[in-house]
């Protein structure tokens, strides 16, 4: 048509499962997957496994004892954990000679405790998330697995980029939020709040976000390639009341593969 502009349309691309991660030790690192099944209570294999302190009880997180982040976990094919301590030495299991070799590191009597089972694994954050001196604060997690509160957490590369744009100057790597999976979405702000008490597809299964995520002190520790940076949580507490990513729970088991797509509430 004469004198009419054509324009160009740019298309907004799917939402896709842009990672996944699973735990099976909590507050270890972890295991990046290229798919995984969603079972009713979460991440099939994730978190099943904790460290407890042999005197208090409690399940240990790297909120009390920031070295467990520098270790590392993955699930063996005979559904025990293999464990990758600091200095390479290399754990298998459950067993007296794991919690020998934990107990050797973190300088107390701990043992490698099933999750199976538990009524709910007792732990501890502090009050104040850029303070390890402030007061310790205990709370109980749900039965069954070591997770803080939900089967899933969820974060999207909006938030990323969004936070990353009011704090530049941090490192803004997705591991050190530790999510179960995360979406590639374009655009900023925080989608995924917005999904709240909605139903998300995801891959086969059917997700429900229940809650924003609040973070804690665990953001700010330091893992390997990753500093110690406390204004990550002041930024994320600044900007967004200390949210980042969604508690998550699973309406439809199903298989999550990377690449999958991702529909969430219209």
């Amino acid at each position: 048509m004469s004198g009419a502009r054509r324009r160009s349309v740019r298309a907004v691309p799917q939402p896709h499962v842009a990672a996944i991660w699973r735990y099976p030790v909590k507050s270890l690192q972890g295991e990046s997957l290229a798919a995984g099944q969603l079972d009713g209570d979460g991440l099939r294999g994730d978190r099943g496994w904790g460290i407890r302190d042999a005197t208090t009880g409690r399940i240990l997180t790297g909120r009390r004892q920031p070295q467990l982040l520098l270790a590392a976990a993955t699930l063996a094919e005979d559904g025990q954990p293999a464990i990758v301590l600091p200095d390479g030495t290399l754990l298998h299991g459950a067993g007296a000679a794991t919690d020998a070799a934990l107990s050797e590191w973190l300088g107390a009597p701990v043992t490698l405790a099933a999750a199976a089972g538990e009524s709910g694994g007792r732990a501890e954050f502090f009050a104040d998330a850029t303070d390890d001196t402030s007061a310790a604060v205990e709370w109980t997690m749900p039965p069954g697995r070591f997770v803080d509160a939900l089967a899933l957490l969820v974060l999207s590369t909006a938030s990323l980029r969004t936070a990353a744009g009011l704090y530049p100057g941090g490192d803004w790597n997705v591991r050190r939020f530790r999510p179960n999976v995360l979406v590639d979405i374009d655009g900023d702000g925080w989608p995924e709040d917005g999904w709240c008490g909605a139903t998300v597809g995801v891959g086969d299964a059917e997700i429900v976000p229940q809650a924003p995520c609040v973070r804690c002190t665990m953001v700010t520790r330091p893992q390997p390639d990753i500093e110690r940076d406390l204004d990550i949580y002041r930024t994320v507490a600044r900007h967004h009341a200390g949210n980042f990513g969604v508690w998550t729970a699973v309406a439809t088991p199903g298989t999550v593969r990377t690449g999958d797509a991702v529909t969430p509430p219209a």
